[in-house]
């Protein structure tokens, strides 16, 4: 009787506050959301349906099988640690990334981009983040386990556990309620009642397993199309260097968004300079890329095949198949294929499906200079030995030549000076001292990546238009064009997946190309131009159209 009366008793204010307190630790462990575009989240006071579920089933336990023990405590609090960290990946990639995480395909660039830390941030950054990787999941725990401590010792009165209960049915009728009006069209995401419970952290997880088991078991479904008609003439380009110079992370946003449109005003006018002033012309458009924020193989492949490669899948699939490429186009007409590939530090088994004549690696490139950016190889060096190795000899077959740039990946720092001395730029000392000093004084602001963004951009067309005035005088015709659009916290929310390209030749000798593309909706000029002209495979035909003329199929 003492027990019941007890029971009945209002609760103490220091076990309610302690109680509410634990709940709403609880809640928002599992229904924070992202504070655009930055690692940091907040709790916009949503409502966590997994917490309800949690809730429900110990009261209604309780009745049989009592408390949940320490043991079973401890694992409940592991796993609940868990789910915040899937949710923090879950929330954070897209807003840092711009696209959602597939761990199956996504988990093996994880010590690429560690490595990557290593070499761009701070020693004092690094360590943070190592600090930061043991002692939260440490601490999380330590207070999870706390929370859900509180909450089960609610169970053991009565009263308490009938009003959690209660609770806890209303808030999952009320998920289920929105999920149903949601589906059925009466309330869009923005409703009220559906932007009050975020997305289970459990239907990511069921996501991810279902991708899982897709990949191991190859049911992906994934169907490629038939590749475009290859075999072309080339009459148009005939007797010219081909360049296909990807830039990395080059969106439509360095054009539309005046934070980096302007810093770049004055690089893109001496850039066109040095197009015009070396008897060449520009045309340019925004093709839609199959990729966002990374992936830059994706965009590769499916501009040289002529096939929309949008995920992993489709990229094996397309590997293990014999089909024509631009490689074979150009090999089939005479030219020497050429890969400038300063990113490549390991065996490359691509390079078997596309068949080039030649790959410079990074061990083949062989810098001699000091390290500048990710792949410590500056673009203009790059740029440098295809000159001096390739386009310099005038006895030799002409050349098509991909080359994927990596001055302006993902942090954009340090920024490799320009080296008006090309030939300086072959040797173990291609810069003065305070400009390296000067470069590699530069750290990543995390938080505001635009500036270094536009650096790296100017930085890139200095060099390309360095180049074409050392070749001033050989017929080359380049095609520039970004592989994908900088991740969403420099490109923004909701940004397109469009990027510009250009096609650079000589305005007398090349005009057919010229005329041709400006035909197909290209745009005389640096400036590209909206609408979107297609999407990146469909672009190949275009090309091809440009390049052969009436001589094609």
């Amino acid at each position: 009787m003492p027990e019941l009366s007890n029971q009945a008793r209002p609760w103490p204010m220091s076990r309610l506050a302690a109680l509410i307190a634990a709940l709403a630790l609880l809640d928002a462990s599992l229904a924070f959301k992202n504070v655009w575009p930055t690692p940091a989240i907040r709790w916009p006071g949503a409502l966590s349906v997994e917490l309800a579920v949690c809730v429900l089933a110990m009261a209604l336990g309780y009745r049989r099988f009592g408390p949940l023990s320490r043991r079973t405590l401890a694992w409940l609090g592991a796993i609940w640690t868990a789910l915040v960290i899937v949710r923090y990946a879950d929330v954070t990639a897209p807003a840092l990334y711009g696209r959602p995480v597939n761990l199956f395909w996504d988990m093996r660039h994880v010590s690429a981009v560690a490595a990557m830390l290593a070499r761009v941030a701070s020693w004092r950054l690094v360590l943070l983040i190592i600090a930061a990787a043991i002692l939260i999941p440490f601490v999380l725990y330590r207070v999870i386990r706390w929370a859900l401590g509180r909450v089960n010792d609610a169970m053991s009165r009565r009263i308490d556990r009938q009003v959690l209960g209660a609770l806890a049915v209303v808030v999952i009728v009320l998920f289920a309620a929105g999920r149903v009006y949601s589906e059925s069209g009466f309330y869009d995401d923005e409703s009220a009642l559906a932007s009050a419970f975020p997305a289970p952290v459990t239907q990511s997880l069921v996501r991810q397993a279902r991708l899982l088991v897709t990949e191991v078991t190859g049911r992906s479904g994934t169907v490629l199309g038939q590749s475009p008609p290859m075999d072309v003439s080339l009459a148009n380009v005939q007797g010219a260097d081909v360049l296909l110079i990807f830039i990395e992370s080059y969106g439509a946003v360095s054009w539309e968004h005046a934070n980096l449109a302007g810093p770049n005003a004055q690089a893109r006018a001496s850039f066109e300079n040095d197009i015009r002033q070396t008897g060449r012309d520009v045309v340019s458009a925004f093709v839609e890329s199959p990729t966002f924020g990374g992936n830059s193989w994706l965009a590769h492949i499916s501009l040289l095949t002529g096939l929309e490669i949008r995920d992993e899948d489709a990229n094996v699939l397309l590997m293990r198949q014999k089909r024509e490429t631009l490689i074979s186009t150009f090999a089939r007409r005479g030219y020497r294929t050429i890969a400038m590939m300063p990113g490549l530090q390991q065996s490359w088994p691509e390079g078997i499906f596309y068949g080039f004549d030649a790959i410079y690696d990074g061990e083949r490139l062989d810098y001699k200079g000091p390290p500048l950016g990710w792949w410590t190889i500056p673009d203009q060096f790059v740029a440098a030995r295809l000159d001096a190795a390739e386009i310099e000899p005038r006895a030799r077959a002409p050349l098509f030549v991909f080359f994927p740039t990596t001055g302006t990946h993902t942090p954009f720092t340090p920024t490799a000076p320009y080296q008006p001395d090309w030939a300086r730029m072959l040797t173990p000392h291609p810069y003065e001292q305070d400009e390296l000093l000067q470069a590699w004084s530069q750290q990543p602001d995390w938080m505001n990546l635009g500036p270094s963004y536009a650096r790296a951009l100017a930085a890139t067309y200095k060099w390309i238009g360095g180049l074409l005035r050392k070749r001033a005088d050989r017929d080359l015709v380049l095609i520039l064009i970004g592989d994908h659009q900088p991740p969403a916290l420099v490109s923004g929310e909701g940004a397109s997946w469009d990027v510009p390209v250009h096609v650079i030749a000589n305005r007398t000798t090349r005009v057919a190309v010229l005329d041709a593309l400006r035909a197909h909706g290209f745009r005389t000029g640096l400036m590209p131009v909206r609408p979107t002209l297609t999407r990146m495979h469909e672009l190949v035909p275009v090309l091809l159209d440009a390049f052969s003329g009436t001589d094609r199929p």
